[in-house]
């Protein structure tokens, strides 16, 4: 039978962790802020659930979300396939790069909270999810308004202008709070919901629009827009019988879409929604498609975009947007997929979307009343899909993506019967049914286990950085030479040799910054500047230029001058 209190334990793992992974951020122990530290928190909150997963419930869960399962599975399966076919640094791979830290622990930590949330039955279970999506969005709208009043107290490099929220850039504040929109529309037609919660979502929910507005970023503005359409359907269809209404609604809003696009695209009356990032997202989405060419079948590596980047860009690309503009992500999470795994990982991520947009298909198709737990639900992961195809993949942001899968997956699951979602297994009786083991282990204790070994595996990224922010501020070279050392808790990183090898030939110290740079090239031999910079650097032998430059002009192969400033 099963076991409630399990799902309990599971619940609280999800209101308090996602939105916490959401809102962490370290500023004055590391050197980047937002990504290490969400790294370190995802991979502790995906670790517990999974432990949850297998201890309790597993044949049940196995025998009713066999599709996902498999399907996420397989998509595990693919990141390690994509690693063992990848020249790339196993480090690099495992942990993702600097600034990003997609890498196999990301992607392991993502599939398990997704695997976990299909422990989900009672309607409030479900509830406290969305209550947790729009805690994390209150509590940003609140910062992001003192940013705007007052000015940022958050000592961080801000090189836009913008507001950044919790995320470190505006882009993606302002798709998050178009997601935090949208779920605060969707749940406002909630029945028995109170008008004070209503008025308070029109109050922040307009607040927030504004933010969208201030943080000069379109993809939030499209992502509100689409969600709060995509509630009006809703909402019609569940008030008028005939569904001339709510299908003509949607031919309307179809219509809306489609010219909005083309205005993207500089046709239409819509031109004006056109910029300058949409051209350069087309070239960056043809380069991870001519990855994908290169290495069909493993991809260039996990997080290997960047290093890729200047070998498989079109030929355009050289003046527009330039020889010297590169990207180390495809600003698109289904084409990054596609270049740094190749179909297979490709196919098995496009395979959880399907399994999630059916789940919304089959409730739309059996409920005609307003269900405002599954709208909500069902908006906020249509929202995140849609900002997934013309943004990078961030681990804040991702987090609600997977999660909503399997949310989605298990609400389906739970209304299929005319035994609500509320009547699921009572703790006590669940307690009764279960084996001696699991009154002996309780889900508490396996979360606990779980959570300890997520931290010990997602931790040595932000252990490195914030080793590496104290020996800088230390201006100790042999601190930070002890710092550069690999190992567990301080891999290598293509970033932080560069750091270094600038600290140490802007100090005159040229033995060790020729030191790091032969480092640098030996870790990461695709790593385009690691091979200019020994090219440069003042103390390289002759044999050592002649070989960078051969390594520039491989990685570089269109470039008619490499070694061009």
């Amino acid at each position: 039978m099963f076991n409630a209190v399990a799902e309990k334990t599971v619940v609280r793992l999800l209101m308090i962790g996602a939105p916490l992974i959401t809102l962490f951020i370290v500023t004055d122990t590391v050197t980047d802020p937002v990504n290490a530290p969400k790294l370190l928190l995802t991979g502790a909150l995906g670790f517990a659930l999974f432990s949850v997963f297998l201890a309790f419930n597993l044949k049940e869960n196995f025998r009713n979300f066999l599709p996902l399962l498999s399907a996420l599975g397989l998509f595990m399966v693919c990141a390690v396939n994509s690693i063992l076919g990848s020249d790339s640094p196993i480090t690099q791979q495992v942990y993702g790069a600097y600034g990003r830290n997609t890498g196999l622990i990301a992607y392991l930590a993502l599939s398990f909270i997704s695997i976990g949330s299909l422990n989900l039955r009672d309607v409030k279970s479900f509830k406290f999810v969305i209550y947790g999506l729009q805690i994390a969005g209150l509590l940003n709208v609140l910062y992001c308004s003192w940013v705007l009043v007052f000015g940022d107290f958050i000592k961080w490099s801000n090189p836009y202008g913008n507001i950044l929220g919790t995320f470190g850039n505006p882009n993606f504040i302002s798709a998050f709070l178009g997601i935090f929109i949208s779920s605060l529309a969707a749940f406002s037609f909630t029945s028995g919901i109170s008008n004070r919660y209503r008025v308070s979502a029109l109050i922040v929910g307009v607040v927030a629009f504004y933010q969208v507005y201030r943080s000069h970023a379109v993809q939030g503005i499209a992502v509100t827009v689409a969600g709060v359409g995509i509630v009006g359907f809703y909402v019609l269809r569940s008030k008028f019988k005939s569904q001339l209404v709510s299908l003509s609604y949607l031919g309307l809003f179809a219509i809306l879409g489609i010219t909005a696009v083309l205005g993207a695209l500089q046709k239409g009356p819509f031109d004006f929604i056109y910029k300058r990032t949409v051209s350069l997202r087309g070239i960056y989405w043809n380069t991870a498609i001519n990855m994908s060419q290169e290495r069909p079948f493993s991809g260039v590596g996990l997080d290997s975009y960047g290093d890729w980047y200047r070998q498989a860009r079109p030929l355009k690309a050289l003046t527009d947007p330039g020889v010297n503009t590169t990207a180390n992500a495809a600003h698109n999470v289904p084409l990054d997929l596609l270049a740094n795994g190749g179909w297979p990982l490709f196919l098995s991520y496009l395979a959880t979307i399907i399994i999630g947009s059916l789940a919304i298909l089959k409730l739309t198709i059996r409920r005609k009343k307003y269900d405002g737990v599954f709208v909500t639900l069902a908006v906020s992961w249509v929202c995140y899909q849609l900002q997934s195809v013309i943004s990078i993949n961030q681990i804040g942001l991702a987090l609600w993506g997977w999660m909503l899968t399997g949310a989605l997956v298990a609400y389906e699951y739970s209304t299929r019967t005319s035994s609500t979602v509320s009547q699921a297994p009572k703790a006590k009786s669940s307690r009764r049914t279960n084996s001696k083991t699991s009154e002996i282990i309780s889900p508490q204790l396996v979360a606990c286990i779980g959570l300890a070994v997520g931290i010990f595996v997602a931790c040595p990224p932000m252990f490195a950085d914030t080793k590496w922010r104290a020996a800088m501020e230390s201006q100790d070279a042999n601190r930070a030479i002890e710092a550069l050392k690999p190992g567990y808790f301080s891999p290598s990183d293509s970033q932080r040799y560069a750091q270094a090898l600038q600290i140490f030939a802007g100090s005159n110290l040229m033995d060790q910054a020729h030191e790091i740079a032969l480092a640098a090239v030996e870790f990461n031999p695709d790593s385009y500047q690691s091979w200019r910079n020994l090219y440069f650097l003042s103390n390289s032998t002759v044999e050592e230029k002649a070989t960078a430059l051969k390594n520039l002009k491989r990685l570089d192969p269109m470039n008619p001058d490499v070694t061009a400033p």
